[in-house]
């Protein structure tokens, strides 16, 4: 697959980014390398990295507990400690495999230490690949809420191998096609009818490669989210609440990331043919799909009120004034929109019908 270059470093595909990284590691003469994993990625993943590395250099792998629980300032101070024990000064490389926790904790991790050091992102779950490890987004959770410290920082490059999809559950890989459908929605038309067309097999490596197409023509576009780049957060205004809810209940079973997405993407669109006359046929195209695929997130009428209250505190928001990305159409995006609460609960009732 060609190379894809961003706004200052290459996304690079399977050998050819296995022959840049042992190119760069030799030409940069590090001392150490570090490398961030889970303990998932740490077994299943980590192996493979290993077999392509051919430079002569010496690893030191930190490990830390998987799961969105863990992307705190707390997992970071430890990633700090172990830099600073290791030796690590800030000439140093900081490798990160895993999914989006690792890649975005790891950035964040690398751009602050010694106030900054370089990195690099290998992705190994889709939603990293299409997601979380382009963009130069970093950062953390703030208790339950998702993403709320961090900074713009670019890696070194981001390598994309397929290779890591095949140590995934299948749950893990529906729930990246969740950001695929999004770009599909919001910015590509023929990726949504590759969800909608069943008589033709899914592309999932030309979906990845699409996806961060679109993702980084945005991004060139509008690095810092000022207009365009709100695109990519259709979904996620009632999604990321929703998934914020569950992770904090102690009745309820953690979401996917996807499901979340999902029960966002519709709802979204529900307020989408209120506000802005979204065609109501694909409004039905798009819940008979995305519940095809993800089935039902067992929201109840009672979690309402928690939900649109972690709404509040949504990174978009400006002035305490919650901010959607809503549809007038497929391809056709409207940002900043203002929803009132009860059309969010009305959406939320449609979902559940």
């Amino acid at each position: 697959m060609q190379t894809i270059q961003s706004t200052s470093y290459p996304v690079l595909f399977q050998e050819n980014g296995y022959n840049t990284l042992n190119d760069f590691i030799k030409s940069k003469a590090f001392k150490t390398v570090f490398i961030l994993v889970d303990e998932n990625t740490h077994e299943h993943c980590l192996p493979i990295l290993q077999q392509e590395i051919t430079a002569d250099v010496v690893f030191e792998v930190i490990e830390i507990e998987s799961g969105e629980v863990n992307k705190n300032l707390g997992t970071c101070m430890s990633v700090w400690h172990a830099l600073t024990d290791l030796g690590a000064d800030r000439k140093s490389l900081l490798i990160n495999i895993g999914g989006g926790v690792i890649t975005d904790m790891g950035g964040f991790v690398a751009s602050t230490y010694k106030r900054g050091i370089q990195f690099i992102n290998i992705p190994t779950t889709l939603l990293s690949m299409v997601d979380a490890s382009v963009g130069g987004k970093t950062g953390v959770d703030l208790g339950v809420l998702k993403n709320q410290i961090g900074l713009f920082a670019d890696p070194e490059m981001v390598i994309i191998d397929p290779l890591y999809l095949k140590t995934l559950s299948e749950k893990e890989i529906t729930s990246g096609m969740a950001e695929i459908i999004k770009y599909g929605l919001t910015y590509d038309a023929s990726l949504w009818k590759q969800f909608t067309d069943e008589t033709k097999e899914v592309d999932l490596v030309g979906m990845i490669h699409r996806s961060i197409e679109i993702k980084n023509e945005v991004v060139l576009e509008d690095r810092l989210e000022a207009n365009l780049r709100k695109i990519l957060n259709y979904g996620h205004t009632i999604g990321h609440a929703v998934e914020s809810h569950f992770l904090e209940s102690d009745d309820k079973e953690t979401l996917t990331h996807g499901q979340a997405i999902a029960l966002g993407m519709i709802t979204e669109a529900y307020i989408s043919s209120k506000l802005f006359n979204f065609p109501l046929s694909d409004l039905e195209i798009i819940k008979t799909t995305i519940t095809r695929i993800f089935g039902k997130v067992p929201v109840l009428k009672t979690d309402y009120p928690a939900v649109i209250d972690l709404m509040k505190h949504d990174k978009k928001n400006v002035n305490g004034q919650v901010n959607f990305v809503l549809l007038e159409s497929i391809e056709t995006c409207k940002i900043d929109c203002k929803v009132s609460v009860d059309l969010i609960q009305e959406s939320l009732d449609y979902y559940l019908l």
